[in-house]
């Protein structure tokens, strides 16, 4: 397979296989030589997209970041009502928590015990997710930007909850009686419109 196909499809089929065995074998069955027979290369191949088990699992989270933050832009598109765009954000957030388990559970919900620190440059771009949150709060308070902690505050007290709602329901804790969509939405409901409140409140 290596010496046929475009070097950027090797990547992608070495990212899709890694993604794969996390889920289902978790970090520690991680190998380079395992993904190395599965994708019909060497290891040594390998070797020369990422550094090591950990700098591929670092690529892994930052392409899930990617296709989230794209995600989450698109779902902005013609929508300039500042609480619209908190609802939009969130649903979409929840979307893409749904249709893309495996990517969702690589990038928020596997806790290797000795990977190594997330690089800054890409902490930096997983940021901008949260960032346009803490903006359309900010937009909410008819501030231009998120320039107060008080909007990054809030926006991780959204992600929370909403972080906190998939974990339930991938790890399926939730009770089996319970609209999953309908629980979507009221946790949507609640955690915007708690935050709008306090909002009202403190003008």
């Amino acid at each position: 397979m290596a010496r046929n196909t475009n070097p950027s499809e090797l990547r992608a089929a070495i990212l899709d296989e890694a993604r794969e065995c996390l889920i289902a074998e978790g970090y520690l069955s991680l190998s380079m030589r395992k993904i190395a027979r599965a994708v019909g290369c060497t290891a040594t191949s390998i070797y020369l997209y990422f550094q090591d088990k950990d700098d591929l699992l670092h690529a892994l989270i930052n392409e899930g970041m990617e296709r989230l933050h794209n995600q989450l832009l698109g779902s902005l598109d013609g929508v300039q009502d500042p609480v619209q765009r908190c609802h939009k954000l969130c649903r979409s957030y929840l979307e893409f928590a749904l249709e893309n388990r495996q990517y969702y559970e690589v990038m928020f919900l596997l806790h290797p015990a000795h990977m190594k620190r997330y690089p800054k440059e890409l902490y930096r771009r997983a940021r901008r997710n949260l960032d346009l949150f803490a903006d359309a709060l900010a937009a909410v308070k008819g501030r231009p930007g998120s320039e107060e902690k008080e909007d990054l505050r809030s926006a991780h007290v959204i992600w929370a909850q909403i972080h906190g709602a998939v974990s339930l329901h991938h790890s399926q804790r939730l009770d089996v009686n319970i609209d999953v969509l309908g629980f979507m939405d009221a946790v949507v409901d609640n955690a915007v419109g708690h935050l709008l409140c306090k909002q009202d409140e403190a003008s």
